[in-house]
């Protein structure tokens, strides 16, 4: 090198992002690219001593949904608080843009309803300054955050604004809206959407219970939009899918991928009801690629589990009518009634009665945990509160209860509803190591007050590596690979994802060894004083975004490098290690 590096990692652990053997290096950094890896002697401008430490390329997480608050905020946490520099939002098919007027508080409350979003925070953040997807662009263009965001175009939205009133009743579409939303969609891309999501789910209503507007969206409405879509531009087509449907619209969607050309993305979690869909699935998978079609299956990196609390948006008893007579006041008040003898007696005898809210199951205490300090998402059956109750001799129902009153009446439950099957991760083990696969459905952003999956990152580097004692572990270079270049390169963004010359300078230094997540406890840090849930990391010692140092020593430095990222970035490169 001839000129001075702006900034050089000296003697990290170096991870590269690409699947091989770790080694150790320098970094150097200079005009946010990556410009040498090595032993390098010049001096940086700034320099991080990593000797001992991990040095990895930040992550990219493909599934959150950050679309209110990149409006409101500048600081895209929690995910940038786990080795995060680049989010993409605009999943499952909802979201803020194209939008009229007349349709903010129906876009709201479907994002409420979907993504556990509280309204009053929505409407309090969201400056609607915009009403075409381009203009939302456009608008967010001007912003700058601690990370660097992509945005995909919602189908919600879009089918509300070309439809009106008969998009939001579900009714099918003709064919001059199908041009409608086809034009429009070609000008998402071009003004730099990532992608196009959808949701054919039954859980995924408003707040007012109405199911989501693409629930049942024909195949040549998806064809149009889809094929428009990969005409003007590299974009991808992600989706959400029912197991009581996959049978029909898996197919349909992987038409909708042939017949377009376009890369598809979608979930794939273990359910209860099907413990082994999964493998079938995947195996569907296998066969499209070997077709020649581009397909990403997104996979959890432990249980998607449900958070239950008096703080909380859903409780054991919330539908117990001795509860329900005290849930409209205040924690401390509530607190003070649910200690009375008689009030705990007269909940605990009453039932749980059904409810349509797709995320309230009746409680099963044979799936219901103490998540423990440090949590501990992969406990055996016989932590259960079912278990614990039968040794105890004691209805589980008092067991949940003593603990929901324990910390001030912030104690939580846990309650694992995917992934979880088996009562091990193995199933997850064998999804995240399947080569079509990728890690997401964090969901950074949402899910308030119900689910606390952000640090998916960070989790996959504790546990799977490190930690993990009921079943085989991954390795530090697979995991490092598959979250940053592998996720990078599944929504086009081929310019990162790699500690290389040329790659853009988003790196993680982390104290492996003190990698720590914390339970997760309620902030109330959103507009208007609104809750979600958050958990503190420690052991990360930089994070880096185009060679500016944003995180260090687990605190914000208030540097704000980030952009919003408009299209494709770089070029496609050959197959390497983390893309095969």
């Amino acid at each position: 090198m001839t000129s001075t590096p702006d900034l050089v990692i000296r003697g990290g652990t170096v991870a590269d992002g690409k699947g091989g053997d770790l080694f150790e290096a320098d970094v150097a950094i200079a005009g946010g690219r990556i410009t040498e890896v090595g032993k390098i002697a010049a001096k940086g401008k700034e320099e991080i001593h990593a000797k001992g430490r991990l040095v990895t390329p930040g992550f990219v997480d493909v599934h959150t949904h950050y679309d209110g608050q990149v409006t409101w905020s500048q600081d895209i946490t929690p995910s940038s608080q786990n080795g995060v520099t680049t989010a993409i939002m605009g999943n499952c098919g909802v979201g803020f843009a194209p939008c009229r007027p007349a349709d903010h508080v129906r876009l709201i409350q479907l994002m409420e309803g979907v993504e556990d979003i509280p309204e009053p925070v929505l409407s309090a953040g969201i400056p609607w300054a915009w009403e075409s997807f381009p203009d939302y662009m456009e608008w967010l263009s001007k912003r700058s955050f601690d990370m660097d965001i992509g945005a995909q175009l919602p189908h919600a939205a879009l089918r509300v604004y070309v439809m009106g009133e008969r998009g939001a009743r579900r009714d099918p579409s003709t064919s001059d809206d199908n041009k409608a939303m086809a034009a429009l969609a070609a000008d998402a891309v071009r003004s730099g959407a990532l992608g196009f999501s959808t949701s054919r789910t039954l859980n995924h209503r408003t707040s007012t219970g109405d199911f989501t507007p693409t629930l049942k969206a024909g195949e040549d409405e998806l064809t149009a939009i889809a094929a428009a879509m990969h005409a003007h531009g590299r974009s991808v087509f992600q989706f959400v899918l029912d197991l009581s449907g996959i049978d029909e619209d898996l197919p349909m969607m992987l038409r909708v991928a042939e017949n377009t050309k376009i890369p598809v993305s979608f979930s794939i979690t273990q359910n209860d009801r099907a413990p082994q869909r999964w493998r079938q699935t995947l195996d569907t998978i296998r066969d499209a690629s070997a077709r020649g079609l581009s397909i990403t299956a997104q996979i959890a990196a432990r249980p998607v589990g449900l958070m239950l609390g008096l703080e909380l948006s859903r409780n054991p008893f919330q539908t117990h009518p001795s509860y329900q007579a005290i849930a409209h006041l205040p924690l401390t008040e509530r607190l003070a009634r649910l200690r009375q003898p008689d009030v705990r007696k007269a909940i605990l005898s009453e039932h749980a009665t059904a409810t349509d809210d797709p995320l309230f199951f009746r409680p099963n205490y044979d799936k219901m945990y103490l998540l423990g300090d440090p949590p501990d998402y992969e406990q055996p059956p016989e932590n259960t509160l079912g278990a614990q109750a039968r040794r105890q001799g004691k209805q589980p129902e008092e067991l949940a209860y003593d603990a929901m009153l324990t910390d001030d009446g912030r104690g939580m439950l846990y309650v694992p509803f995917l992934n979880y099957a088996d009562g091990n991760l193995d199933a997850v083990s064998e999804m995240l190591r399947d080569p079509n696969a990728v890690p997401g459905l964090s969901d950074g952003g949402a899910h308030c007050g119900i689910i606390c999956d952000a640090s998916f990152p960070t989790y996959l580097l504790t546990h799977w590596t490190r930690d993990r004692t009921r079943g085989e572990k991954l390795s530090i270079p697979f995991v490092v690979a598959a979250q940053s270049r592998k996720t990078a390169l599944s929504v086009g963004l081929y310019d990162r994802g790699v500690i290389a010359p040329g790659f853009k300078a988003d790196v993680n230094v982390i104290d492996y060894d003190r990698l720590h997540l914390h339970p997760p406890k309620v902030h109330y840090d959103l507009p208007v004083g609104g809750r979600r849930l958050m958990q503190q990391i420690d052991g990360y010692d930089a994070t880096i975004v185009s060679g500016v140092v944003t995180q260090h020593a687990g605190k914000a430095t208030g540097a704000r490098p980030g952009k919003l990222v408009r299209g494709a970035q770089g070029s496609k490169p050959q197959m390497d290690a983390a893309a095969s």
